[in-house]
Order: structure tokens, then C-alpha cells, then sequence
């Protein structure tokens, strides 16, 4: 199957596929005419791809996590600490949004919104 073919079975632009090729998350193999010939693993592993970016999980993230689901040695402590990570580093962002929030929720009510100049707003911007 070619990359068009298979960007619409897994829902990625063949870009991504193009990239995730170069930097060696998956190698489909090359028809005689030299095109990329993706198999059912390769879709395989691009629909795992696309769900764990979906998730937000780094390209190294992936790349670990793309690892131990082919190793059949796997310990899911490991999979379980990538993730407890991943879900740490959301927990923060959405920590630093909410304090981002509140202030530029204070600093609307703050602002008249009306015909006067002065605005607590830019006077905040203006530091």
C-alpha cells in the first residue's frame, strides 16, 4: 500500500508518515519502482503513533513506548512510569493555565470596558 493509501486508513498526512520514516519510528519497505509500500504492522504501528500523540506523549515517548509494546518482555511498571511522567507534565500545564486564568480573569473584571482610556489591562501589559 502507498503512503496516500495508507494516510487515509490511519488518519495521518503523509508528511508525518514521511517523517516518522525519516526519523526511523517506522521503515516500510520499497516497492520495485521504489515507493514506500506500507504493511499491516507499519499501519499498526502508525495508528499506535497517532493515538499516543494524540495523547500528548513526546516523539521520544513514543519511540520508548513503541519499544516495549513490540517487546513481549516488557514489565508495565516501565510503561506505567512513562506515562505517570506524561500525566505529571499535564498536571503542571494545566496548574500554570489556571493561574494564567485567574489573572487575566481578574484583570477583565477589572477593566470598565467603557468610553474611559485607563484599562488595567494594558496597564498590566505595560508592566
Amino acid at each position: 500500500m502507498n503512503i496516500g493509501e495508507a494516510a487515509k486508513l490511519v488518519g495521518l498526512p503523509p508528511k508525518t508518515i514521511r517523517y516518522y520514516e525519516e526519523i526511523a519510528l517506522v521503515t516500510p519497505g520499497r516497492d520495485a519502482n521504489g515507493y514506500r509500500a506500507f504493511s499491516e504492522p507499519d499501519l499498526h504501528k502508525l495508528r499506535f503513533l497517532a493515538r499516543a500523540r494524540a495523547l500528548g506523549f513526546s516523539i521520544e515517548d513514543c519511540r520508548v513506548l513503541l519499544a516495549l509494546y513490540e517487546d513481549d518482555t516488557r514489565e508495565s511498571a516501565q510503561v506505567r512510569a512513562i506515562a505517570q511522567e506524561h500525566l505529571a507534565r499535564i498536571d503542571e500545564k494545566i496548574a500554570g493555565l489556571k493561574a494564567l486564568r485567574g489573572t487575566l480573569a481578574h484583570l477583565v473584571s477589572a477593566c470598565a470596558g467603557d468610553d474611559r482610556p485607563d484599562c488595567p489591562i494594558l496597564d498590566d501589559l505595560g508592566g
